[in-house]
């Protein structure tokens, strides 16, 4: 487990984005994952640490999630290795936790598909 600099920019998405996130692109509608890894690269630029929280939406598709995280990854910013230092994803409810797992799973599917 890593250890965690109290100053980390915590960012939880129902409360600072949307609780009803959207689809996977912004011509698609409001509150997409295009836009919420937007959001994510602005934190990440600002922050050396950043805590996602997952809870208190109406629930993720995978679209979503898929460009939010995995997108964050093909931009080819930050190294895959350095982003896992950096950015953590957190489910506070477990009725969240597979939505973290997802994430989990999408961000090493984008940096497989980078590498390989």
């Amino acid at each position: 487990m890593l250890e965690w600099d109290v100053a980390a920019e915590v960012y939880e998405i129902a409360r600072k984005f949307s609780d009803t996130p959207g689809g996977r692109y912004k011509r698609l509608g409001p509150y997409s994952g295009e836009e919420f890894r937007d959001v994510l690269v602005d934190l990440l630029s600002k922050n050396e640490e950043v805590e996602v929280v997952l809870d208190g939406t109406e629930g993720y598709g995978s679209s979503f999630l898929e460009e939010a995280f995995g997108g964050l990854v093909r931009l080819k910013r930050w190294p895959v290795e350095e982003l896992g230092k950096r950015l953590r994803v957190v489910a506070r409810n477990r009725s969240y936790a597979l939505y973290a797992d997802q994430v989990s799973k999408f961000i090493k599917d984008a940096a497989t598909h980078e590498s390989g």
